[in-house]
């Protein structure tokens, strides 16, 4: 069995799955809870000065029946006081002394930052998560993405922070700007141990029309709130990469954005992410999740021959590079498994009218194919176009039948060329521009 445990910038925990900030977790109560479930840290809910609520809270966006698979908040930061906060910290701490405990922070001046680092200390906590990511309601006072926005602000209260900082300081960082990695320098230039990435999305996720008003409803009012789940995942793992590949960065990560299972969390892990947050998923299930998470990641270590879950942190960040670095002249292509096609030719359809028109429509006797499951006698079969296929997977990807349609490497004879070669080869006259297609 693989060792799961790990060291995020000085922050050790048995395993790299925690609670993020949010309304798991809350209160003592859902710390113990999480713990007992298996959890490896947990990340306070922000504390700052008491804060009132309004009702409700949350709206989602559901698909094809899959309900929650983005969720949407409106919901502040804690609105306990922070001395109630801190005192059940230590009440966590001394119970969980080999778990991750973790105060995110949320306050205005220099002052008030040193005050609240002081007692996050005092309180046994193992590290600070710096909140400067929020996209609603507190930015209206001056704090969460209005400070994540603005790097030289981020590097301004950073730089307090590490003033007085007696344990590691993570800066957590907002998504709604247009570069992640200039903040994510900034947090880094001013001494910050690590970075979480990334927090909520500014959405709105439906509008009721019979009330004409956006979701969650407030007495015939609604506002922008923050984005999270599974629908926000492709563009936390790109942030994430983006943060790991920065040479100007170079501080461990904490990986956050609608990880829901052990799979998930393995690419974050991959891209570059130590420890890995989770809100929605315990929103949606419930803390126990994280059962299936340790033992699906532990069994993929095992299977891939890695002793140590650390061996897997950003195996895959230097495969993502620059489209104009990519081969131009590799060639793959689809091919159907007549064995499971189910004949629903959506295939066909999806490639006629939304790609490249590179799958006919034959006669399956005169292919040599027989009946498959759930195809119909006589029933036209989709047969891959090999010289059309541009290889672009788009049939693979509606396909309803896992392994049905696989991408295949198709050895063409040609040496491989990126776009910045042909560039360099077309303007040194070693070969002629392609031709485009008439």
């Amino acid at each position: 069995m693989a060792d799961l445990s790990i060291n995020l910038a000085g922050i050790k925990s048995p395993n790299p799955f925690w609670v993020a900030s949010a309304p798991p977790s809350n209160t003592a109560y859902q710390c113990h809870r999480a713990f007992e479930a298996g959890w490896g840290g947990v990340v306070w809910k922000t504390i700052g000065e008491p804060i009132v609520n309004v009702s409700s809270r949350y709206s989602s966006l559901d698909l094809n029946g899959s309900r929650m698979v983005g969720l949407n908040n409106i919901e502040l930061i804690t609105d306990r006081a922070p001395e109630t906060n801190f005192r059940e910290i230590r009440e966590c701490k001394d119970r969980w002394p080999d778990h991750a405990i973790i105060a995110s922070l949320m306050t205005d001046t220099r002052e008030n930052w040193h005050d609240y680092m002081k007692a996050s200390a005092d309180a046994g906590a193992d590290g600070v998560e710096l909140n400067f990511g929020c996209p609603h309601g507190m930015c209206e006072r001056g704090m969460g993405s209005a400070v994540g926005q603005n790097p030289d602000v981020i590097e301004t209260i950073v730089g307090w922070v590490m003033e007085v900082a007696e344990i590691p300081v993570i800066v957590k960082l907002t998504p709604n700007i247009t570069s992640i990695n200039h903040a994510a320098r900034a947090a880094s230039r001013a001494g910050a141990n690590a970075i979480s990435l990334i927090n909520t999305i500014n959405s709105i996720t439906q509008v009721d029309l019979d009330r004409m008003c956006p979701e969650p409803y407030v007495a015939g009012q609604s506002t922008h709130g923050g984005y999270c789940g599974p629908a926000v995942k492709p563009i936390a793992l790109n942030m994430v990469q983006e943060c790991a590949a920065d040479p100007e960065v170079l501080i461990p990560i904490s990986g956050i954005g609608g990880i829901s299972n052990w799979k998930d969390a393995a690419e974050f892990i991959a891209l570059g992410s130590t420890s890995v947050q989770v809100c929605t998923a315990i929103m949606h299930y419930g803390f126990r999740i994280v059962e299936d998470m340790i033992e699906g990641l532990n069994d993929y270590l095992d299977g891939a021959g890695m002793k140590s879950v650390n061996e897997l942190i950003g195996r895959a960040v230097q495969s993502v590079q620059r489209w104009e670095t990519l081969d131009l002249n590799y060639k793959r292509i689809a091919s159907i498994d007549y064995d499971t096609c189910i004949g629903c030719n959506l295939c066909y359809i999806a490639c006629e009218d939304g790609a490249h028109q590179a799958i006919a429509l034959v006669d399956p006797e005169a292919k040599g194919v027989g009946l498959g499951p759930g195809r119909l006698p006589g029933k036209p079969v989709p047969e891959i176009k090999e010289k059309e296929c541009v290889g672009c997977n788009l049939c693979a990807l509606v396909c309803p039948v896992d392994a049905c349609i696989t991408m295949i490497d198709v050895d063409n004879g040609k040496d491989r060329m990126s776009w910045s070669d042909y560039q360099a080869k077309v303007a040194s006259g070693e070969m002629k521009p392609i031709p485009a297609h008439p």
